[in-house]
């Protein structure tokens, strides 16, 4: 049984050389970040989150974050929106601009989404949502996916229900986190209607929330899910994809090392700077550096000198002192 629960999967004509995939999170899952965790043996990445509307009318920035890099395919980009015209023509920039899938964003709880009746909003409507992927997928040749949560609130299962109207609609996949809206990203997951959604549907079902280690991405695909997306597990350790593979595969769970995972941090640093340049490379790494430093001897100090930090050459003279085996 074992053996099984981790293997290739396809997504439409997207072919995964495994059924792991990066959780999207916004001011996270940057193309860096996105690189570091197709090496670290994630079988499909998403990108941070992009808003249909600021794509519409042309936002610099959101074009920027729908740049994807040679070394992080297959790549889905995440769009979020309410509107089915604005998510259409969403969706056809993100597959000009290579995207091997385009995701949808039905299960974001911010409230500054929630108002504009995005993310987790669109599970109060499920016809808009269906209007929605059926767009979608009419105006692209890549496959489109959704993601979404279980519920609102506490005790509410819609998975099975949203799940069938995505299927219908046309969606290629579904990712689905195990806790409502009302929780965010905290207290137990609903493996039970996890496991209800999976049933309901034959399209693939990705088990989403909670997910650290081999043990938790078992219990997930024996509730009857496909694929498994890891998010913060992922943040301070991109290689966690190959941890969890390993035990999946009955080879142990040998975990990265710190001085592993510091260099690791260094190499991010320095595919971020490319992206970016250094300066502000290193800015938009610092909301990052508590996550990778936390139970460091020294920790606080360090976290606090990177916060002044301009170069790589700072960076490295900072942090080598974690990358002794």
């Amino acid at each position: 049984m074992t053996q099984k629960l981790l293997r290739p999967l396809s997504i439409g004509a997207v072919k995964l050389k495994n059924n792991l995939a990066l959780a999207p999170m916004a001011g996270i899952t940057n193309a860096a970040f996105r690189i570091l965790t197709v090496e670290g043996g994630a079988g499909l990445v998403v990108t941070e989150m992009v808003s249909a509307e600021s794509i519409k009318y042309g936002n610099k920035k959101s074009f920027k974050m729908l740049e994807l890099l040679p070394g992080e395919h297959p790549a889905a980009i995440q769009v979020f929106g309410a509107d089915p015209s604005s998510m259409a023509l969403a969706a056809q920039a993100a597959e000009r601009a290579g995207a091997d899938i385009v995701d949808i964003n039905a299960g974001c709880p911010v409230k500054k989404v929630l108002r504009s009746g995005s993310g987790a909003a669109l599970m109060k409507t499920p016809q808009l949502l269906a209007d929605i992927v059926s767009r979608m997928v009419k105006s692209v040749k890549v496959p489109v996916t959704v993601k979404f949560r279980i519920g609102l609130t506490v005790g509410e299962n819609l998975g099975p229900l949203l799940a069938r109207v995505c299927e219908e609609a046309g969606a290629a996949a579904i990712t689905l986190h195990g806790r409502p809206a009302s929780q965010f990203h905290t207290g137990p997951v609903n493996l039970e209607a996890v496991a209800e959604t999976a049933a309901a549907v034959k399209i693939p079902v990705f088990g989403n929330g909670g997910v650290e280690n081999a043990a938790g991405a078992k219990a997930m695909l024996e509730a009857g899910c496909a694929g498994v997306a890891v998010g913060r597990a992922a943040v301070f350790n991109p290689a966690v994809f190959a941890e969890i593979a390993a035990g999946l595969s009955g080879g142990g769970t040998a975990q990265v090392s710190s001085a592993a995972r510091m260099k690791l941090f260094l190499r991010f640093l320095e595919l971020n700077a490319g992206i970016y340049g250094e300066e502000h490379g290193l800015a938009r790494a610092r909301k990052l550096v508590g996550y990778w430093l936390k139970g460091l001897p020294g920790a606080a100090g360090a976290r606090g000198a990177f916060m002044t930090l301009k170069t790589l050459k700072e960076a490295e003279a900072l942090l080598i002192q974690y990358t002794k085996e």
